[in-house]
């Protein structure tokens, strides 16, 4: 987890260098105490997934940002543990599939909900859509206040500059792919 934490922090650090930003200017723009923003800067410490949420969105970067790898030709993913990130109770786990490419303007997570999860999301900015494919389990969607139920195999397509929440519903565990589009800018 230390190996992310120092990339979480190189890429924080270089985008607020590369828009000329203060910590106290990042602040302001994520809602994120300047002390916070310090320690994730020096690798101290570990985000939480809204942490990185709150910062990605008020910078309006995504949040595969954070995680992102050089590319090749082609690229095989898988779940890697040392990428992992994940709610402070560990009960939530998204895995990083392929981060953020600003060519193809996608990022693409797998997602784990432990049962009986609830996670809340922020909105994101203007125009960006979200794609959930349920891979197994039940999962209800919480969609500008409209509740939805996915059983495993089904899909759902929304905007999310609007609130959305994950709540696994079972007694098992859940997962998901999670694709995110963003529009051209």
């Amino acid at each position: 987890m230390e190996q992310v934490s120092l990339k979480i922090g190189e890429r924080l650090k270089e985008i607020r260098n590369a828009r000329q930003l203060t910590l106290d200017a990042v602040a302001e723009l994520t809602g994120v105490s300047k002390p916070m923003l310090g320690q994730i800067e020096r690798g101290q410490s570990s985000p939480t997934i809204n942490i990185l949420w709150k910062i990605s969105t008020g910078l309006k970067i995504p949040l595969s940002f954070f995680c992102k790898q050089e590319e090749a030709e082609y690229t095989v993913a898988g779940l890697c543990d040392k990428d992992v990130l994940t709610e402070e109770n560990g009960e939530m786990r998204a895995y990083p599939l392929f981060p953020f490419d600003p060519v193809r303007n996608v990022e693409v997570f797998y997602i784990e909900f432990d049962a009986g999860v609830h996670h809340e999301s922020l909105p994101h900015v203007a125009g960006v859509e979200e794609y959930v494919f349920l891979v197994h389990g039940t999962l209800k969607m919480v969609i500008g206040g409209k509740e939805v139920l996915l059983q495993e195999k089904q899909s759902i397509r929304f905007g999310t500059d609007i609130s959305h929440a994950y709540h696994n519903v079972s007694d098992k565990a859940c997962a998901a792919y999670n694709m995110i589009f963003y529009p051209n800018n």
